[in-house]
């Protein structure tokens, strides 16, 4: 009797219908356009910023609401005619309430140049703005193709702060610039920013290296690392 009811128990649970995990798409904020990244201030406000490819950076506040004026407009520096091309990377720095610093990393082209840049801003005196003409070139990389341009920003834990670069662009690398430790190209760079123009650390793989070698240089042999993030638990 025990083995029938044990039995019984067993295909009672093979009948029962698998269940599913009810899954919804819900708007959070509308009026965004091409949105490439987002970030948060870390500041307390709850608020969030949005990064349009176009060159805007929006916020949302607490409430969860689109304010109408952009934190930054930067529309008139940043080419976005290519696909992959635009604001790529936006980050605040990690003493942003003392410092009111954050960092976007752009494409622009002037003179038929393609280039990255990596630049510093300012908040201004409402929290909400940031300060457009308190721009702080850190640095410029050349761009050879619109495609692979990398762009992500992201402060380590000691602090320094951390650029994804593409190859190059074109496909599979045909300059094999990722692997050459000669180019910024294809490679996650570690910089010290507290003071600009901005310092190398002590302890980056080349940071006592001879020659051409870019002692920028964290890591290397990437195709487009497009977003990349640390793990608070190590």
């Amino acid at each position: 009797m025990r083995n029938t009811i044990f039995g019984l128990v067993i295909v009672w649970f093979c009948l029962v219908p698998e269940s599913h995990a009810q899954i919804s798409l819900e708007t959070y904020v509308a009026g965004i356009s091409q949105p490439t990244d987002i970030a948060s201030a870390h500041d307390g406000s709850k608020r969030l910023f949005i990064v349009e490819r176009n060159g805007r950076i929006r916020l949302v506040n607490a409430q969860g609401t689109l304010v109408n004026d952009p934190f930054l407009d930067i529309t008139a520096k940043v080419d976005d005619s290519g696909g992959e091309e635009g604001l790529l990377g936006l980050v605040f720095h990690p003493d942003y309430q003392a410092n009111g610093y954050f960092f976007v990393y752009y494409i622009q082209t002037k003179d038929g140049v393609r280039q990255g840049v990596l630049e510093r801003y300012s908040v201004s005196i409402n929290p909400d703005q940031g300060n457009e003409d308190s721009a702080a070139e850190v640095l410029r990389i050349d761009q050879p193709q619109e495609n692979h341009n990398g762009g992500d920003l992201a402060f380590g834990p000691q602090g320094n702060l951390y650029l994804g670069t593409g190859d190059g662009g074109s496909g599979n690398d045909p300059g094999e610039r990722s692997q050459n430790l000669t180019l910024p190209l294809g490679k996650l760079l570690r910089i010290n920013v507290d003071q600009l123009p901005y310092g190398v650390p002590d302890d980056n793989p080349f940071a006592r290296a001879s020659g051409d070698t870019i002692r920028e240089i964290w890591a290397w042999g990437l195709r487009n690392p497009w977003r990349f993030s640390f793990d608070d638990k190590f």
